[in-house]
């Protein structure tokens, strides 16, 4: 079974530890999988821009600076840990309501994705390019009611056809509604200080490669959940 996570900011976005070091952190645990998932905020309102303003968003212009870091820092972790590194974003459409935010994960990304376009177009482009789709703390999160992200959950009937599996599990939550409904899942830990590494996570029973992973999770077969500890 591979040790994964596919949730993990850095410097890059919000997250506080730069991504040398957050691969270091990852490599050291003994994880055999990890996806590196800087925001991309949308900017078409107030709480975007301000995201824009702090630099918690990856954007067009530093996106290539950003993909090619990942990659260097990709061939550094296999060849010193044998651990997989999966470029990625959180496409966060941040609003003043919750039943109105979303934020979503897009695995294994190439091109950039503007949160700003619709959720139909970001699921196109997502598909365009063979990325997997993952729908972020979906529900209710038990320290955040500040930032809870509701939409998709909300308008399941109308996007679970487009998302690929389900956050079951987010840092110290765990969402049953996602096992009621039976959608494909994952468990992460939404990193953002070294202190999240010990948090939800996955466990794959597949070969350690990329689309091996992607095929596992789109299957959902051979997934399990660890609360992983220190």
């Amino acid at each position: 079974m591979l040790l994964c996570d596919f949730h993990i900011h850095t410097t890059y976005s919000d997250g506080s530890v730069e991504l040398r070091r957050t691969i270091d952190l990852y490599g050291q645990a003994g994880f055999d999988a990890i996806a590196i998932t800087d925001h991309v905020v949308n900017g078409d309102n107030p709480i975007g821009r301000l995201a824009h303003r702090f630099r918690y968003s990856v954007t067009r212009e530093n996106f290539a600076a950003y993909m090619g870091h990942i990659r260097e820092e990709a061939g550094r972790a296999w060849d010193k840990y044998r651990m997989l590194v999966i470029p990625g974003v959180e496409i966060s459409k941040n609003h003043l309501t919750p039943d109105k935010s979303a934020h979503m994960l897009i695995i294994d990304v190439h091109d950039f994705i503007p949160a700003c376009m619709s959720f139909e177009e970001i699921f196109v482009e997502a598909k365009r390019q063979n990325a997997l789709t993952v729908a972020c703390h979906p529900h209710y999160m038990s320290a955040a009611s500040d930032r809870n992200t509701l939409f998709l959950w909300n308008n399941r009937e109308k996007y679970a056809r487009y998302i690929d599996a389900w956050e079951i599990a987010n840092r110290d939550d765990v969402f049953n509604v996602i096992s009621l409904k039976k959608y494909p899942y994952i468990a992460n830990s939404d990193f953002h200080k070294p202190r999240h590494l010990y948090s939800w996570k996955t466990l794959l029973n597949c070969e350690k490669d990329t689309d091996s992973i992607k095929r596992c999770i789109r299957h959902n077969k051979g997934v399990a959940l660890t609360l992983f500890r220190n």
